[in-house]
């Protein structure tokens, strides 16, 4: 009898040693817990087993089985007090029924009790504790042969097994919720990282194009006429196509005009279409733009390039939201969201009386600034690539850039923004035979680079501004020295003004001289002072001593001006 006993103990205490190997041998609880009850099938003669927990809802749903097929596992669902398994969840208490066929509350819900039939099943069910709280039970049956065993010492295995099933539940449940919160915190570092506000087919990473990129997105849904501003180049077409593809009129027509290019008799016809013979030519019956983008978005580009009298037609329209075709008197109805664009500085037109103030007013609505590129000069290299890569897709090249060739790119003034940046990738790409792009390969290493061609003015009587003609030009004093005919070879200013002792003079530099020196050249000038400087920078194709010949100042007091506002010289 000894003996017996013995066995038996070393038997349960060899099961709770695999058990345990095998709960902790992973966190997939599903695996192990099937595993285990496998094993425990195996060594203790029962017949089937199966292990259900308590979802969220409240409900007990089987989370494994062995000896169940998968129909049989799937009708493992009980609510908290039904049944036996319900019983043991919601008391907290095992149970033992020594004969299923003689317990009222046996739901057979699995079939067990009819796949034996005249033969005695007991069912046994303990429930799964763990941080104080009932997660679940661990149910078994088995045959019990003339209704005699009584199952305390199976009954006291499978408590052991509920308590071991329970830490490891727990430890599983833990490890995932931090993992969870881990995956939430890089997701969270993430969108702080990565651009919040990114727009497809856009590229820009800095604060500034992430600004506009929140904006877009923020006017998108609305039917809001906007008004896109910025300098010649810097993407306003590609804003008003992403301001379009996320609006709910995405789906319809996007149509875009260039005002600058048409004359005000073609505009008018191309805006708002015409009627048969409404002029030589006019064979048919034409739409306009404005029918064509009904329902949809149209984009008027160079919208201060239009004539005062073309303005009162396109304020009418914009009231109204209806307009007549050229040579017809039936008034056309559309439903056109606006996107309008300019280069030009609408404020000062109005006061000039270049532009009508009511159609300014009706346009800037939701005005949206464009920075040039040399105000974020963080994108050039994103942008730089995405030109490259679309040159070699379209070309099945696999040109890249060295790290020389990115910094120099990165260095440019681009007065021409986005387009000139562009057509420089594209044909420094095109000229390269080696398959990399290093400093040599761009044109102003060569000193024919086109952006110094075109703003750099050489001629002392370059034609000036029509802005700035009023502006006298001084005349360079006896006093000043001469630098002689190589313009482009004489010392300059520095930018940023450190004090010490000017290069050109033993006396020492007055910052108060230098700036009233600088006010006295530029008083009374209608563009102000920073808007000359500018000029005359810009007409000497960034020299200072040149520059400041021009002004009547010397170079010191010319460097000192630049420093004062914060004008970053342009290097070619």
């Amino acid at each position: 009898m000894l003996n017996i006993q013995a066995t038996v103990a070393r038997q349960a205490l060899d099961s709770v040693y695999e058990v345990s190997k095998t709960l902790v041998s992973s966190l997939d609880v599903a695996k192990t817990f099937r595993e285990s009850l496998n094993y425990l099938l195996h060594t203790m003669e029962w017949r089937r087993a199966f292990v259900v927990l308590a979802e969220p809802d409240g409900q007990l749903r089987g989370l494994c089985a062995a000896g169940l097929s998968r129909d049989e596992q799937q009708r493992l669902q009980f609510r908290p007090g039904e049944g036996i398994v319900g019983r043991a969840f919601k008391s907290g208490i095992g149970v033992i029924v020594p004969d299923v066929n003689d317990e009222p509350v046996f739901l057979n819900r699995t079939g067990g009790a009819d796949q034996m039939p005249g033969a005695c099943i007991a069912m046994l069910a303990t429930p799964i504790h763990a941080d104080r709280r009932t997660l679940g039970v661990l149910a078994v049956d088995c045959v019990n042969p003339g209704a005699s065993r009584l199952f305390a010492d199976d009954l006291h295995l499978m408590k052991i097994v509920a308590t071991l099933m329970g830490q490891a539940l727990l430890l599983q449940r833990s490890v995932s919720a931090a993992h969870d919160s881990m995956q939430d915190e890089v997701r969270r570092m993430q969108k702080a990282i990565k651009p919040s506000q990114q727009i497809d087919q856009v590229v820009g990473v800095s604060a500034a194009m992430q600004a506009v990129f929140g904006q877009v997105r923020q006017v998108a849904p609305a039917r809001t006429t906007v008004l896109l501003r910025g300098e010649s180049g810097t993407g306003k077409e590609v804003i008003a196509r992403a301001i379009h593809n996320l609006s709910p009129r995405s789906g319809d027509s996007f149509v875009r005009v260039n005002c600058a290019a048409l004359t005000e008799s073609l505009l008018e016809s191309e805006l708002f279409g015409h009627e048969k013979g409404a002029f030589t030519g006019a064979q048919g019956q034409r739409k306009g733009r404005f029918e064509l983008a009904h329902g949809g978005t149209l984009f008027l580009d160079e919208i201060g390039d239009i004539s005062p009298s073309f303005q009162a037609k396109l304020l009418r329209v914009l009231q109204e939201r209806e307009f007549e075709r050229v040579g017809g008197t039936t008034p056309v109805k559309v439903d056109v969201r606006l996107i309008l664009a300019t280069n030009r500085n609408l404020e000062r037109m109005v006061k000039a009386g270049e532009f009508r103030a009511d159609l300014y007013y009706r346009i800037n609505v939701v005005s949206i600034e464009l920075p040039p590129l040399r105000e974020r000069r963080e994108d050039i290299p994103a942008m730089a690539q995405h030109f490259l890569a679309r040159f070699n897709r379209e070309n099945a090249q696999s040109i890249r850039f060295d790290a020389e060739a990115m910094r120099v790119l990165t260095n440019c003034y681009w007065p021409g923004n986005v387009r000139e940046l562009e057509n420089c990738v594209e044909r420094t790409a095109t000229m390269t035979r080696d398959g990399v792009i290093d400093r040599f390969k761009f044109l102003c290493q060569e000193d024919r680079c086109l952006t110094k061609v075109l703003h750099y003015i050489e001629r002392e009587d370059a034609v000036r501004p029509a802005r700035l003609a009023d502006i006298p030009i001084a005349e360079v004093s006896s006093s000043q020295p001469p630098y002689g005919h190589h313009d482009l070879d004489a010392p300059s200013a520095p930018a940023a003004w450190s004090g010490g002792t000017d290069p050109d003079a033993e006396t020492e530099l007055d910052p108060a001289a230098d700036e009233r020196a600088f006010a006295a050249a530029s008083a009374g000038k209608p563009e102000g002072e920073r808007e000359r400087l500018i000029w005359a920078m810009e007409r000497c194709g960034w020299v200072q001593a040149k520059a400041a010949r021009l002004l009547g100042i010397t170079p010191r007091q010319m460097g000192y001006a630049l420093h004062k506002y914060a004008i970053e010289v342009r290097r070619f």
